[in-house]
């Protein structure tokens, strides 16, 4: 039966293929596809590791002591019972010897397998042991985890649209469906060979969302109930201009989807045709388009459409999915030395790490604090841990040695935090003196995202060389919106006069004092944004690269000096949306 689920549309484009769901799990689980000749080796991972957690059990039973209530003994019954279930094994062993998934993944698709027939069972004692099944599979994942895991070769070739109908061909598009995905996964999932992806939480703005565009595929979040109703295997599209999935689609609809698919491929054609035109509106005025990485080789992807820089690195995926076990002065300082021999003489900007609220460390949501998007975060989290921000203010500046770096610090506030940040940066360079080491000269900046830094400028202007706007949390703060969370994701607004205006003063203020301002926000990729930030004076834009040439689009047909007036009125109306449109 063919059925639509709607969510927020995120991230453009047309993808069609078959739905891989993605189980939700406690322990970090990589998905990644297996070479013919590792199906073997692979079976023997799972093997010892299932006989592994089966001799744990064993001896727990063993163990057990004699007053110990029988419940327990049964309990343990039922999960060795589970283990050496036919279904189970036989399921998990299709998964890695006919789709090739490695064993962690063909276990947790095994898994949302069973767990939909233990969903529909009438005797709700048979329900209940659901969460049996999942503690079990839990053990098994932390033993292959334990267990060496070999690496995970490249992904296959991207499928031809041709090939949509070849249905049993391990070259049909995957489209991931998940309740949700940590920044993590999405930068694992980032060299994979999903067409697109669905997930049941998420906002327009939420980490998820953003890392979706970067990865310029389609995608649709928010979907609130995807993971429940679509299951493995299902044909599915996403429409990420309407925020819509079609599951089990008529070849009627089919069909329409794929014409749709090919005609944005066409436009995407006309835009390459733009690489190398210079960004200068029609009376003359040339624009600065950055772009925002979040890895090192990133540098290829602004390079290939004509970026003049780097407008934000985002550092903390540096961070992400180590256990704890943070990255030393020495991995940094490479890192961001090839981010900036890789632009060839051209700025980065690079960001101190950000993580807190949607971007927790090791895939593990902040659970400790109500709110983590008003906790510990980015500079408050920097100031809070010394050592780990001198380090990483040392490895910036010896990187500064090897090319143009603009050093950025998000989320201040307070006059008190700024002064804190200056002395830990004299501190670095002190220390690299006394060392002998070298380093170079940056040029430092703050983020405006938090109204009280929109609210008083003049402060940051004092003390810093730049001022880049990060409209997302901007937004967030301004309109007391979680930008996670699909529930209020209806109000969150970019159009809002409240953030226009503080958009618009701090452009105006950091020009009046002679100093940089640019947009770093999902504001600045939006092409539906360019020409009232062309009016409002902005000429510097920083975004993920897939968005440069469309905004760039936007810059060739507009006269920036006729914007200005239409940008005021904008400012002063009760609906500028409705402006917007017009």
């Amino acid at each position: 039966m063919t059925f639509a689920i709607h969510g927020l549309a995120v991230a453009r484009g047309i993808a069609i293929g078959r739905a891989v769901l993605i189980a939700s799990s406690r322990v970090e689980v990589a998905h990644y596809f297996i070479k013919p000749d590792q199906i073997r080796s692979e079976l023997t991972r799972l093997g010892e590791a299932r006989d592994a957690v089966i001799q744990e059990l064993q001896r727990l039973q063993q163990d057990l002591p004699k007053d110990a209530p029988p419940e327990l003994g049964a309990l343990l019954d039922v999960h060795l019972m589970l283990l050496q279930d036919d279904q189970l094994g036989a399921g998990v062993r299709h998964w890695i010897k006919e789709r090739l998934y490695n064993a962690e993944w063909a276990l947790t698709t095994q898994l949302e397998q069973v767990s939909r027939q233990f969903d529909e069972m009438e005797d709700e004692y048979l329900r209940e042991r659901k969460a049996d099944l999942e503690q079990v599979i839990e053990r098994v994942l932390r033993h292959l985890k334990g267990a060496a895991v070999p690496v995970a070769p490249p992904p296959p070739r991207a499928p031809r649209q041709s090939e949509l109908l070849l249905e049993d061909t391990q070259d049909v598009p995957l489209v991931l469906v998940a309740h949700d995905l940590s920044p993590a996964d999405m930068l694992q999932f980032k060299k994979s060979v999903f067409a697109g992806f669905v997930t049941d939480v998420g906002g327009k703005t939420s980490h998820t969302a953003i890392v979706a565009r970067s990865m310029d595929i389609p995608a649709v979040v928010g979907a609130r109930s995807a993971s429940q109703l679509v299951r493995q295997d299902d044909w599915v599209v996403i429409d990420g201009d309407a925020g819509v999935m079609i599951v089990n689609p008529s070849p009627i609809i089919l069909a329409d989807y794929a014409f749709k698919q090919r005609q944005g491929e066409l436009e995407r054609g006309r835009l390459a045709r733009l690489r190398n035109t210079p960004a200068v509106t029609l009376d003359g005025q040339r624009i600065d388009l950055l772009a925002n990485i979040e890895q090192p080789g990133d540098t290829e992807a602004a390079l290939a459409v004509s970026a003049v820089g780097v407008g934000l690195f985002r550092t903390e995926f540096l961070f992400m999915g180590r256990e704890g076990k943070l990255p030393d002065e020495e991995e940094q300082y490479h890192a961001y030395r090839r981010a900036v021999e890789g632009m060839h003489g051209m700025p980065v900007t690079i960001r101190t790490i950000d993580v807190g609220a949607d971007k927790p460390l090791d895939d593990r949501h902040d659970d400790a604090h109500l709110n983590p998007a008003l906790g510990l975060r980015a500079i408050r989290w920097s100031l809070s841990e010394p050592a780990m921000f001198m380090t990483q203010l040392r490895a910036i500046l010896r990187a500064a040695a090897h090319g143009k770096v603009y050093l950025l610090i998000p989320m201040l506030a307070h006059a008190r935090e700024i002064r804190q940040t200056l002395e830990l940066i004299d501190k670095a360079r002190a220390q690299l003196d006394q060392k002998g080491v070298p380093y170079g000269p940056v040029k430092l900046g703050a983020m405006i995202e938090v109204p009280a830094a929109a609210m008083t400028l003049p402060l940051f202007l004092k003390y810093f060389d730049y001022l880049s706007i990060g409209t997302n949390d901007l937004i967030q703060y301004t309109l007391a919106i979680d930008r996670a969370d699909e529930s209020v994701a209806h109000l969150y607004d970019q159009l809002h006069p409240a953030v226009l205006k503080m958009v618009a003063d701090t452009i105006a203020q950091a020009k009046a004092a002679g100093k940089e301002v640019s947009v770093c926000g999902e504001m600045a990729g939006d092409p539906s944004m360019t020409r009232l930030l062309l009016g409002l004076g902005l000429r510097s834009f920083s975004m993920h690269p897939s968005q440069i040439l469309p905004v760039k689009q936007e810059i060739l047909r507009a006269d920036a000096d006729k914007l200005a007036p239409w940008a005021q009125s904008v400012l002063e109306s009760e609906e500028p949306s409705a402006l917007l449109q017009a």
